[in-house]
């Protein structure tokens, strides 16, 4: 059982409520959710900041959550083209960032002006290239999450995330804001596999730093909407379905 269904399981009744008290649910639900610190480093984890207790480190310990998708709705306003010289209209565009993330410190990122319920269809690794989903790696350290994602192509760019983790209520982790977006040129001899750990190559680049000078870096400051998080079983229902006419600005929270 996954700990959200243990969570639902517990408003059962009162054995429930008891029987996933045992720590064995709540010792495997962390390690896989934090694999890739090691076995040896949780259980340390464990005992110093958390007393002991598997449950308390998986309410209050940082975690990405792999068990929907993370989405960042932006809006912006484009004018459009005038007629007759009489007015000027104006559209909202709207689009979003998608992040889903796996516990083996990889990712899957797509831009979209397609609606939650549609995206989350191709957000896994068999998605074709059609649907323009990129692969990438990202590491995890207290709440700040750092990720890189590489477009390849004739002039292959690096896209840097920066990322904090937060919640709107405790071990929630539903909400992840963006520090800072940057696109960075990068050499061909530097990338052997387009599935190689593009994060590795690129850490401790600065965010003014390019390695292709037909790509220079670009920090964005448009579309940094923070990401909120969508379980699975709410891609369908979600508010973020909504179209720009019944919602024009939402607010994450």
């Amino acid at each position: 059982m996954t700990p959200h269904d243990l969570g639902r399981a517990s408003c059962v009744c009162r054995k429930w409520r008891y029987t996933i008290r045992n720590p064995v649910f709540w010792r495997n639900a962390c390690l896989k959710a934090w694999q890739l610190s090691g076995v040896v480093e949780n259980y340390k984890i464990l005992q110093s900041k958390y007393e002991g207790s598997w449950r308390k480190m998986w309410l209050l310990r940082p975690r990405v959550r792999t068990d929907g998708i993370y989405v960042s709705r932006n809006t912006y306003i484009r004018a459009g083209v005038a007629e007759w010289k009489v007015n000027n209209p104006v559209h909202l565009v709207c689009y979003f960032r998608y992040m889903r993330f796996f516990p083996s410190g990889r990712f899957l990122y797509k831009n979209s002006s397609q609606k939650v319920k549609d995206v989350a269809k191709c957000m896994n690794f068999r998605a074709s290239s059609t649907d323009c989903v990129y692969k990438g790696h990202y590491t995890l350290s207290d709440n700040q999450v750092e990720a890189a994602v590489l477009y390849p192509g004739l002039r292959p760019t690096v896209l840097r995330i920066r990322l904090r983790l937060r919640g709107t209520t405790v071990g929630a982790n539903n909400r992840m804001d963006l520090l800072s977006l940057v696109t960075s040129g990068v050499n061909d001899s530097e990338i052997n596999d387009p599935d190689e750990d593009i994060l590795g190559v690129v850490e401790g680049w600065q965010d003014d730093e390019s390695h292709n000078p037909d790509v220079p870096a670009v920090s964005h400051r448009r579309g940094m909407m923070p990401f909120v998080f969508v379980p699975f079983h709410e891609v369908e229902t979600t508010v973020l379905n909504l179209p720009v006419e019944k919602m024009d600005y939402f607010v994450p929270g």
